[in-house]
């Protein structure tokens, strides 16, 4: 009998293991091209085309130490009612954070990134009128709940 055709047959056990083949050159396997046969001018080397864009620590440094600034300046005169100076403070302080958040959006759009739902800068699509209009909506009542809050303070 020549063995169970399901697992193999007796007269082939002899040349194979669970692993594969056992034809070594004593008892090394050739693994395949070395490294430096594979590259004969030297190792690989991966080169960066064009440069990542990404802001860089000392475009973002201002940006959040104005942001921190101005909206300390907003939330403490709203937060602790220091009187008459108080709606003055927190006008100034909206404004500088609105400037950083502006300072901000511009670098970000300088280095290629886009607000959800414009066309990225370059690609010669018009943004879409509903995206703008709910971004324009948006900063409306941000501005006018903030004056609004500051009024409330004389």
């Amino acid at each position: 009998m020549l063995g169970d055709p399901l697992f193999g047959s007796s007269l082939t056990e002899d040349r194979l293991t669970d692993d594969g083949h056992d034809d070594t050159l004593d008892g090394v396997i050739d693994d395949g091209p070395e490294p430096e046969e594979m590259y004969p001018g030297g190792p690989e080397v991966e080169v960066e085309l064009r440069p990542q864009r990404r802001l860089r620590i000392w475009q973002l440094a201002p940006i959040v130490g104005l942001a921190a600034v101005g909206s300390l300046m907003f939330a403490f005169p709203l937060a602790f009612d220091f009187g008459d100076s108080g709606a003055v403070i927190a006008m100034l302080g909206l404004l500088i954070c609105s400037c950083a958040a502006g300072w901000g959006m511009m670098a970000a759009r300088r280095v290629g990134y886009t607000w959800p739902g414009l066309p990225s800068r370059g690609s010669g699509r018009r943004p879409d009128w509903r995206v703008v209009l709910g971004y324009v909506l948006l900063v409306i009542v941000v501005v006018v709940l903030a004056v609004w809050r500051v009024a409330r303070l004389r």
